[in-house]
Protein backbone atom coordinates (compact mmCIF):
# COMPACT_ATOMS: atom_id res chain seq x y z
CA UNK A 1 0.00 0.00 0.00
CA UNK A 2 1.29 3.45 -0.88
CA UNK A 3 1.53 5.88 1.41
CA UNK A 4 -0.48 9.58 0.39
CA UNK A 5 0.92 12.87 0.27
CA UNK A 6 1.19 14.78 3.02
CA UNK A 7 1.00 18.95 2.88
CA UNK A 8 2.99 20.91 4.84
CA UNK A 9 2.91 24.90 4.91
CA UNK A 10 6.18 26.78 5.91
CA UNK A 11 6.30 30.73 6.92
CA UNK A 12 10.11 31.69 6.84
CA UNK A 13 10.91 35.21 7.56
CA UNK A 14 14.61 35.62 6.00
CA UNK A 15 14.99 38.85 7.99
CA UNK A 16 15.11 36.77 11.53
CA UNK A 17 16.62 34.13 9.58
CA UNK A 18 14.12 31.61 11.00
CA UNK A 19 10.83 28.98 10.12
CA UNK A 20 8.28 31.29 11.93
CA UNK A 21 5.05 29.08 11.23
CA UNK A 22 4.63 25.42 10.10
CA UNK A 23 1.43 23.77 9.37
CA UNK A 24 0.96 20.74 9.01
CA UNK A 25 -2.52 20.17 6.82
CA UNK A 26 -2.71 16.42 6.09
CA UNK A 27 -3.67 14.61 2.66
CA UNK A 28 -6.44 17.00 1.53
CA UNK A 29 -4.61 18.38 -1.77
CA UNK A 30 -7.46 21.37 -2.35
CA UNK A 31 -7.21 21.96 0.96
CA UNK A 32 -3.46 22.47 1.39
CA UNK A 33 -3.72 24.92 -1.46
CA UNK A 34 -6.77 27.06 -0.07
CA UNK A 35 -4.33 27.27 3.12
CA UNK A 36 -1.69 28.13 0.97
CA UNK A 37 -3.45 31.00 -0.71
CA UNK A 38 -4.96 32.67 2.51
CA UNK A 39 -1.56 32.71 4.05
CA UNK A 40 -0.30 34.22 0.83
CA UNK A 41 -2.03 37.01 1.19
CA UNK A 42 -1.44 37.22 4.85
CA UNK A 43 1.97 37.95 4.54
CA UNK A 44 1.46 39.70 1.32
CA UNK A 45 4.16 43.10 1.57
CA UNK A 46 5.34 41.97 4.36
CA UNK A 47 8.78 42.26 3.91
CA UNK A 48 10.83 39.43 3.06
CA UNK A 49 8.74 36.37 3.96
CA UNK A 50 8.31 33.62 2.27
CA UNK A 51 5.51 30.80 2.36
CA UNK A 52 6.25 27.73 1.08
CA UNK A 53 3.67 24.23 0.17
CA UNK A 54 5.36 21.17 0.31
CA UNK A 55 3.85 17.76 -0.53
CA UNK A 56 5.79 14.89 0.78
CA UNK A 57 5.29 11.59 3.14
CA UNK A 58 6.23 13.17 6.20
CA UNK A 59 7.99 15.85 8.62
CA UNK A 60 10.88 13.93 8.64
CA UNK A 61 11.60 13.64 5.12
CA UNK A 62 10.40 17.60 4.59
CA UNK A 63 13.50 18.60 7.10
CA UNK A 64 15.81 16.61 4.90
CA UNK A 65 14.88 17.76 1.94
CA UNK A 66 14.48 21.63 2.99
CA UNK A 67 17.01 21.66 5.43
CA UNK A 68 17.70 25.18 5.29
CA UNK A 69 14.15 25.88 6.34
CA UNK A 70 15.02 24.38 9.82
CA UNK A 71 17.61 25.05 12.21
CA UNK A 72 19.55 26.96 9.38
CA UNK A 73 17.83 30.24 8.07
CA UNK A 74 21.26 31.73 7.89
CA UNK A 75 21.98 29.00 5.17
CA UNK A 76 18.81 30.19 3.65
CA UNK A 77 18.98 33.83 3.61
CA UNK A 78 22.74 33.69 2.63
CA UNK A 79 21.39 32.87 -0.76
CA UNK A 80 19.22 35.67 -1.06
CA UNK A 81 21.71 38.53 0.52
CA UNK A 82 21.08 41.50 -1.77
CA UNK A 83 18.06 40.62 -3.27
Amino acid sequence: MTQSIQNFLLVFDHERGELVELHELGDDGAAAVTAYDAKEREFEGRGRVEVVLLGSDSLDTVRLTHANYFGGGVIASKYLAGI
